[in-house]
């Protein structure tokens, strides 16, 4: 069978999956009776052992790196301890904020490593996915790339499935948890991330942050993805940018329990789903 195009980028890029739990209490373990959401199975698997899975055969993967759960609970899990003790990935306690966690993970590793950021409850990422948004990235000639699906394409897949929609004048699409670091510079969008995250309980500072003609024009309706890329990118005095992914299974992940009990009915058909006709595109802000 012919491989991807993929196959042939360096392995150059380093994994990290955020595994954290942001709050002591969570109704999707408990309704799950797990000790940690990254150990939710779906399909008779834990989604972090599906993601890991995904993640080691990426062709351009050269390492897989876990930001929590929590020691006791590697310790307790047969699945995690197991892989560590293999030197299949390395483990760092996590941060209390998932941006916390992504700040500190990309700065232990040496300025000229592209990282690949994504969560532990990304259960129907593939290989596939991980090749494709990892090429267009180091293709796109940014400092920071996010992974997109357009909403369209989720809704006809998972109609079930509630997503958060991000609604643009030419465009609406989900996010799809996959960031890519390409950069020195790059790494300070996990600080803009951090400030931005501390102030979630304030929306006037947010506001201030992101701008707030950016704001009406988003909630109107009137802008447009480049344009909020552009708008993004100055105000994070970066290269920011997206690769929209053809695959709906790019935006799922599970957030509640509405979402595992869903995702559960769907896993068995998407053990291996098929890429839609879209073409492969990555965009950048324009100067």
């Amino acid at each position: 069978m012919t491989r991807p195009a993929a196959d042939t980028q360096a392995p150059d890029f380093a994994a990290v999956i955020l595994a954290g739990e942001r709050d002591a209490r969570d109704a999707l373990r408990d309704h799950a009776g797990v000790a940690s959401k990254a150990l939710i199975e779906i399909d008779g698997r834990p989604m972090i052992a599906r993601v890991i899975s995904a993640l080691e055969g990426a062709a351009p993967v050269a390492s897989v790196h876990l930001s929590g759960p929590a020691e006791a609970v590697v310790q307790g899990s047969d699945v995690l301890s197991g892989m560590i003790g293999q030197g299949r990935v390395s483990w760092t306690a996590p941060g209390p904020t998932p941006s916390s966690s992504a700040y500190a993970m990309l700065t232990g590793f040496p300025e000229d490593r592209k990282v690949m950021i994504t969560t532990a409850d990304h259960p129907l990422l593939t290989s596939e996915i991980v090749d494709h948004f990892c090429r267009d990235a180091a293709r796109s000639g940014c400092d920071v790339v996010v992974g997109l699906a357009p909403y369209d394409l989720v809704r006809g897949a998972y109609p079930d499935l509630k997503k958060t929609v991000l609604r643009f004048a030419d465009g609406q699409y989900c996010g799809c948890n996959l960031f890519a670091f390409l950069t020195a510079d790059g790494r300070r969008m996990a600080d803009f991330w951090r400030q931005i995250e501390r102030e979630r309980k304030k929306p006037r500072v947010v506001i201030r942050m992101l701008g707030l003609w950016a704001v009406l024009r988003y909630r109107l309706g009137w802008l447009t993805l480049e344009r909020a890329l552009a708008l993004l990118s100055r105000k994070a005095g970066l290269r920011v940018g997206v690769v929209v992914l053809p695959y709906a299974h790019a935006s799922v992940d599970v957030d509640s329990v509405d979402d595992y009990v869903v995702l559960q009915r769907y896993a068995s058909a998407a053990r291996a789903p098929q890429a839609a006709p879209l073409p492969s595109s990555s965009r950048e802000m324009q100067t």
